[in-house]
């Protein structure tokens, strides 16, 4: 064999168009460009919301409204968390989202598990009328429940918002349509053929493989418990509220003042922030290892 036929490989994989192994897609400018700009768009929201809370409500009255940050920013913040009462209402408000975000991403998946790879009778239709109960305004579970709690003698109390919400359709067909294809039938087999108990299984084959999906739905599970209104304005009261229980006492009065507001909402904001911050990493990275996995 020749020189120049020894090398014909690496001249190959030159040739425009080809892309040899451990080599990476670079970005263009046009794609820098949109992501600033969704960006920007995304942030648009929050940054106005944080020079609003460093203005004075008579500043935010006027024409042309700020676009920079003034100096009342910790004083702003300072008055809402007085007035709101927002160290009880974050106390509650991280009680009900963990447990409800825990809860309800170990009954989806386990329900999801059931739905997606064991066999028994009226599945098909359990699994039908679980999605049914998508369709149904909760609006109108609303007067029964509230009924419901109050025969309980659980009126202002955190259980009360935490019951209703412990699992759900959503995370339960969500958990059932990854484990589909995410777990293959034969690992379960196999688990099985080992001995494995059904405890076993679900700790040791399940869990690890529904792990990515099981951050995404605690993500999204957490942020709605955070962000949820109607139900705890109706099942709380003032004196043991959540934090959007509690922000809604901001709005009372003859004048609001937008800028306490404006500082309420962002101090309601920062612990999802937070919880993006710390745990975002660990969520994509536990989603692209699903993805190498898959």
């Amino acid at each position: 064999m020749t020189t120049s036929e020894l090398t014909l490989p690496r001249k190959a994989a030159r040739r425009p168009g080809r892309m040899g192994a451990g080599k990476h897609l670079h970005a263009g400018p046009v794609t820098y460009v949109v992501l600033t700009v969704f960006a920007l768009v995304s942030l648009a929201p929050l940054v106005w919301t944080a020079i609003a809370a460093s203005r004075t409500d008579r500043r935010l009255a006027e024409t042309p409204p700020p676009l920079w940050f003034g100096g009342n920013l910790f004083k702003n913040l300072q008055s809402a968390w007085d007035q709101a009462g927002l160290g009880t209402a974050m106390f509650n408000s991280v009680i009900v989202a963990g447990t409800i975000t825990v809860s309800t991403v170990l009954f989806s998946t386990l329900a999801g598990f059931a739905f997606a790879k064991l066999r028994f009778r009226f599945s098909g239709l359990l699994l039908l009328l679980t999605i049914g109960t998508m369709m149904i305004p909760p609006q109108l579970a609303v007067v029964p429940l509230y009924l419901w709690m109050s025969d309980l003698g659980w009126s202002n109390q955190l259980q009360t918002v935490i019951l209703p919400s412990l699992v759900t359709a959503f995370g339960t067909f969500f958990m059932r349509q990854y484990l589909v294809q995410a777990l293959p039938t034969e690992l379960i087999e196999a688990a099985r053929v080992d001995g494995a108990s059904s405890i076993r299984i679900v700790w040791h084959v399940v869990f690890p493989a529904a792990r990515p999906a099981m951050a995404v739905l605690g993500l999204l599970t957490f942020v709605f418990a955070w962000n949820d209104f109607l139900w705890p304005i109706i099942a709380l009261n003032q004196q043991n509220p959540t934090v959007q229980v509690a922000l809604n006492s901001l709005g009372t009065g003859y004048v609001p003042d937008q800028a306490v507001i404006m500082a309420g909402a962002l101090l309601g904001t920062l612990p999802l922030l937070i919880a993006f911050v710390l745990f975002g990493k660990q969520i994509v990275g536990g989603i692209m290892q699903g993805a190498i996995k898959g």
